[in-house]
C-alpha cells in the first residue's frame, strides 16, 4: 500500500495505530458512522453496505443539522 501512495505522492497523516489526534475531525466522523449506520443495522452483503452508506453520506451533508456549523448542514455552509 505504502507504494502505492508514493507512486500517487500522497503523504500518510498518520503517526501509527492509535493516534487519534492525528486527524481528530476525520475520527469524530467515523465515530458518527459507526454509531448511527453501522451500528444500528444488519447488513446482508457489501452491496447494502455500500448503498446504505451512500445514502448516509447525502443525508448527512445535505440535510443533518451539525451543532459545530451553527446548527447548519455542511452543504449550507460549504456551498
Amino acid at each position: 500500500m505504502d507504494s502505492c501512495f508514493e507512486n500517487h505522492n500522497v503523504q500518510v497523516s498518520m503517526d501509527g495505530t492509535g493516534c487519534y489526534l492525528d486527524n481528530i475531525f476525520v475520527e469524530r466522523l467515523w465515530r458518527t458512522v459507526k454509531y448511527e449506520l453501522l451500528y444500528t443495522r444488519a447488513f446482508s452483503d457489501l452491496k447494502e453496505v455500500r448503498k446504505s452508506s451512500t445514502q448516509w453520506f447525502g443525508w448527512y451533508n445535505q440535510e443533518r443539522f451539525h451543532q459545530g456549523l451553527d446548527n447548519q448542514t455542511p452543504n449550507e455552509v460549504y456551498y
